[in-house]
Parts: C-alpha cells; structure tokens; sequence
C-alpha cells in the first residue's frame, strides 16, 4: 500500500492531498499551531504525557495528585483516555484528509475540539462535583468520533470507515469509566477496553504503515526481500485480535484465555517477521515502527502467562509492555515521522531524536524490571524519569516545529 496512496493511514500524502492542506494551511491567518489538526493535539499531548507522570511518581513518592480520583484510577485514566486520544486525534485530523481529499478541519473547529480536550484534562485536577467532571471528560471522544464519521461518510472513504470502530469504543471505555468511579466501582472493565481498542487501532494503522513505509524506502535501496503487502492473513489477525480482546474486557477469569493468548502472540510475530523489518536497521524512523509493534506479540505472551499462572503481577507487566512500548512506542514514533513531514522536514533521525526512541525503551525495560524482578522498586522511578525526559525531549525539538509555519523542504546533505 504506497504512500503515494496516502496514507491509509498517514505518511507522504499525495501531491494533489498535499496540496490541500498547505491550501488550508495558508487560508488559515491566526496562530501557525492551529493551521493542522497534528500540531496542537501532538505538542499538549507530549506535554501532558511527561506533567502526568511527573504527578504519577510524586503520587509514588507519599505525595498527592489534585485530583477527587484516586492516584492509581486518574494515574490509569489520563494515560489511556488523556494522552492517547490526543495523539489519535491528531493522527486522524492529519490523515482523513489523506483518505477522503477534503480540506483538513483547521482554525476554529480545530481550536473548539482541542479546549475540549483541555479541559477534560484541567477538570480531572479540579474538585469538581462528580457529574459535571465526567461531562468535561467525557465530551471530547464523541465529539472527535462525530468529526471522523462525518468526514469518512462524506468523502465516501468506506475502505477506512472500520476505525471508527475502536474510537467508538474508546468514547464508550470513557463514559463507563466515570460510571463505575460514580459508583464506587472498580475501573478494570474500562481500563481493559481502553488498552483493547488502542491496541486494535495500532494493530490496524501500524500494521498498514510500517510495511507502507518500509516498502517504499526498501525500493529505493536496491534488491532485497520487500514486505507482504497487506493480504487475508493480516485481515485474519485482526478479527481474531478484536474477538479476544473483547474477551479479555469481560472476563469471569482469564484462565481460559492463556491458549489464546499464546497462538496470538505468534501470529502477531509471524506478521511482524514478513515485513522485512531486518532490513531497516540503517533506518530509525523505521526501525522504531518495527520495534514498537514488537512489543504487541510480548505483551500478548505475558498475557497468556498471566492467565495461566493467575499471577495479576504478571497481567500488570503485560499491561506495561502495551502502554509503554506499544503505545507509547508507536504513538512517538508516528508524531515524529508525521511532524517532520507536515512541517516540510527530511525525514531523518538526528541524534537528540533516536535519543527519544532509546528513552522510550530504557522507560519499558526499567519498568518491566520493576514488575518481574524482587527488590528492584527504585526502577519503576527510574522508568517513570527516562518516560519523562522522553516526551521533554520531544517537546524541546518538535515543540518549535509544530509552532511555526510549515518551512521549505529542504533537500539533506
């Protein structure tokens, strides 16, 4: 599936879609962070990603998190249904118009459904009474899943109208989330349908872009084995995926699910492997993509031994796996890849930005270790540093990219 299709998924957009967002972008006449829907959503995401887990490890620490939830119930809500929805939007205002060959959603439409988010993220800090929090909250997903449908259903874009499934169900995660916390419940159920419809979503988009990807600049590197273009396997996969996921979200006990479990873990590396991933090690911006959609069949491992063990520190580390290195993994690597592009800049890894990626895995080895290991605890410290320096880092060198007006490519060298 070639960039130059655009991106079922994001990437190098066509000429003519290319054109209509530098079109829309220069129509646009306020502030240069509003003039695409990835620039804001990517930077206060970034930014809101490092200040969460700041919070999170002073919560650790014997200190308290302004927050009328729980440390451990806002700690799990602003990861899954603060930073990752912001990163997903801005994905899916940069690559619909791709898809469809609308004009991207800019300026003020853009600015009301980023406040939105904001200020979900300001209530959950906030002593607000319950009810008027979880409306803030909540608000945002439909709003965006509104947004997307209409854009896909009006360009008549039906080959990618099945992601608006996992962001239904991510609206639908959060809403029962502020119902069983209103309740006195437990969270788990919303917790778990948060990390099945993310994972859903990269599964999906990252197991069409990192072969996209990785094909078109293999082509260019002279002969040598090319990716398998997306086929029946990898549709094959995906419902099996979707089906235990769901599962999972609901379960009397997981015992059951560790065969599973186990044959998906291995159909998600046998996927991996027919992506020619061995040939990008020249390349960071790709290797990452392969790397991070690793983390998929690891964490699908620890899974399948959580439930065959029963040991709910084992589920813990695998949740980790997803968090960390899948999400949080493949969601650095798409904004820098995206930001590079949209803002007219080669894309190359300079140092201080594989420094990034390396955070991002010293981050989930740390905390993997923590999870596994007996007296290890200050490295759950340690991970929640390199995670924070990670997405400062990200900010100090995207940051100005994603503020100023989108500059000339220039060739490198």
């Amino acid at each position: 599936m070639p960039e130059a299709k655009g991106a079922a998924t994001t990437g190098a957009p066509p000429p003519r879609l290319k054109r209509h967002g530098s079109r829309a972008e220069r129509a646009w006449r306020g502030p240069a962070l509003f003039s695409y829907g990835f620039r804001p959503f990517f930077l206060f995401a970034a930014i809101h990603a490092a200040l969460a887990i700041a919070l999170w490890l002073l919560a650790l620490g014997g200190g308290e998190i302004p927050s009328p939830l729980a440390p451990l119930d806002w700690h799990r809500h602003e990861m899954l249904y603060g930073y990752a929805p912001a990163v997903i939007a801005g994905f899916l205002f940069t690559a619909v118009p791709n898809w469809t060959g609308r004009l991207p959603v800019t300026g003020r439409p853009l600015i009301a459904l980023f406040l939105l988010w904001l200020a979900g993220r300001v209530a959950m800090l906030l002593p607000l009474p319950p009810l008027l929090l979880a409306s803030l909250d909540a608000a945002f997903l439909p709003l965006l899943l509104a947004v997307m449908a209409r854009e896909i259903i009006t360009g008549r874009n039906w080959r990618n109208v099945k992601v608006l499934a996992p962001l239904l169900a991510l609206s639908a995660g959060n809403i029962w989330f502020h119902a069983e916390i209103l309740a006195g419940n437990s969270a788990d159920g919303p917790v778990r349908l948060a990390f099945a419809a993310i994972l859903l979503l990269v599964m999906l988009i990252g197991g069409r872009i990192t072969p996209s990807f990785t094909r078109n600049w293999l082509v260019r590197q002279g002969e040598g084995r090319l990716p398998t273009p997306f086929n029946r396997f990898d549709m094959l996969i995906l419902v099996l995926s979707a089906l235990l996921l769901v599962a999972w979200v609901f379960p009397g006990s997981i015992a059951p699910l560790a065969p599973p479990f186990a044959l998906l873990a291995l159909l998600h590396a046998l996927r991996l492997t027919r992506w020619a991933g061995e040939r990008c090690l020249a390349n960071p911006l790709l290797l990452v993509l392969h790397l991070a959609y690793a983390t998929i069949p690891f964490g699908l491992a620890l899974l399948a031994i959580a439930a065959w063990s029963g040991d709910p520190g084992m589920e813990i580390a695998a949740l980790h796996v997803f968090g960390i290195g899948t999400i949080g993994g493949m969601t650095t690597a798409v904004m820098i890849r995206a930001s590079l592009g949209h803002t007219g800049r080669p894309l190359f890894a300079t140092p201080a930005i594989n420094a990034i990626f390396a955070l991002i895995a010293v981050s989930l080895l740390l905390r993997e270790a923590a999870a596994l290991l007996p007296r290890t605890a200050w490295m759950l410290t340690a991970s929640g540093l390199a995670w924070i320096l990670a997405f400062g880092l990200f900010v100090m060198i995207v940051g100005p990219w994603l503020i100023t007006p989108r500059q000339r490519r220039q060739p490198r060298g």
